[in-house]
């Protein structure tokens, strides 16, 4: 072996670690994107389901207006037929 061909292996070999360095910090970086995103999305869902819950309640606790309308209308036209009879 020459002491070129040793040194160019030592080179390629640090690079190599170098190398190595940064994809493992690369990748702990994405996990740790990926972990807030997971994070969020958790929240998100609870929040989600928060405010489905809070509308089903509100659902459950409105007024029947479509059924006092109805009582309205037949009400009035019971009065106007009891009024158009009675003179």
């Amino acid at each position: 072996m020459t002491d070129s061909s040793a040194s160019d292996r030592a080179v390629v070999a640090v690079e190599l670690e170098r190398l190595r360095g940064t994809v493992e910090a690369g990748f702990a970086r994405a996990d740790g994107q990926l972990a807030l995103l997971v994070q969020r999305s958790d929240q998100t869902d609870k929040q989600l389901a928060d405010h489905e819950q809070r509308l089903d309640a509100l659902e459950r606790s409105r007024w029947p207006i479509a059924s006092i309308g109805a009582l309205a209308a037949v009400a009035t036209t019971a009065v106007a037929v009891w009024e158009l009879t009675g003179r």
